[in-house]
């Protein structure tokens, strides 16, 4: 009887899963690949013939700027929540599991707060007459306020203030996973704390690395209203390109052909991780 009733759940549940997965996003990824393949329309937004041309337009100097600007940024800020991330998601993995458990809360109550909302709270510490000046100027280390807001600087630090999260949580996760075992052996076959940490620690955790570059890498080159509320018009993102050519400019064609290019590195950045995942694995079952 329970097996009866089993059955239907689970034929339900694969339904609603592969049903979800159709419509909300294998369609709409379908859409923006035809979209990008179309025509530019005045009236209609799209229309024929099919054309490449706006995967073309992705090599035009001006946007390749924009797009390699935008990478440098997200490489950046990807590297600070690293340095930040690795060091305190082993540490959080140390601490007794109560703490464990109160850290990670803290960490995750910002999300509670809505990004946009977060973002111009930011803006409030870094503007010219912000709390950061005003504190400065008040201890008398600097006589004039400082340009910390609309520049390059503000737009990593907002983007890493929102992204930390997103590398320190996987690179937890594998920590966690890690066994005692093998760094006391490694230490018993006479390895020190550097060769232990290179040729053990970082191949073991490099499967949660890759995955918080690949939570944080992307996503900081998508969130165009940081760099449209820290910095200004000459520090923008891949996502303000996309933003503005769908909102301001109406060249959807462009518009999809860049977001597909954000799509095939996401594709890229899953594969890596897949790839370092079944190494490790096969490491493992070496004997």
């Amino acid at each position: 009887m329970h097996r009866v009733l089993q059955q239907p759940f689970k034929t339900a549940v694969l339904v609603l899963v592969w049903g979800w997965l159709l419509l909300l996003v294998l369609t709409p990824n379908l859409l923006v690949v035809g979209a990008s393949v179309m025509t530019r329309d005045a009236a209609s937004f799209l229309s024929l013939p099919l054309n490449l041309d706006s995967y073309r337009r992705l090599l035009d100097p001006l946007y390749l700027e924009v797009f390699l600007h935008s990478l440098y940024m997200a490489g950046v800020t990807t590297a600070l929540c690293l340095l930040i991330g690795y060091p305190f998601a082993w540490a959080l993995s140390r601490v007794a599991k109560q703490r464990q458990t109160l850290l990670i809360f803290l960490l995750i109550v910002p999300f509670w707060t809505n990004s946009l909302v977060r973002t111009y709270a930011l803006k409030l510490l870094l503007a010219t007459n912000g709390l950061i000046n005003n504190a400065l100027m008040g201890m008398g280390l600097i006589e004039e306020p400082l340009r910390l807001l609309y520049t390059e600087g503000a737009v990593i630090v907002g983007l890493v203030y929102l992204l930390l999260p997103f590398m320190i949580l996987p690179l937890y996760s594998v920590f966690e996973d890690l066994r005692h075992e093998l760094l006391m052996a490694s230490h018993d076959l006479g390895a020190g704390r550097l060769p232990t940490f290179i040729h053990v620690i970082v191949p073991l955790t490099l499967p949660g690395v890759l995955a918080g570059v690949m939570l944080v890498l992307l996503p900081a080159m998508g969130l165009f209203f940081v760099a449209d509320i820290l910095g200004g018009s000459r520090n923008l993102l891949v996502g303000n390109v996309i933003k503005n050519q769908f909102l301001d400019a109406r060249d959807w064609p462009f518009g999809a052909a860049a977001s597909i290019l954000l799509t095939v590195a996401m594709a890229l950045l899953l594969y890596a991780h897949k790839l370092s995942r079944s190494r490790l694995g096969e490491q493992e079952q070496t004997p």
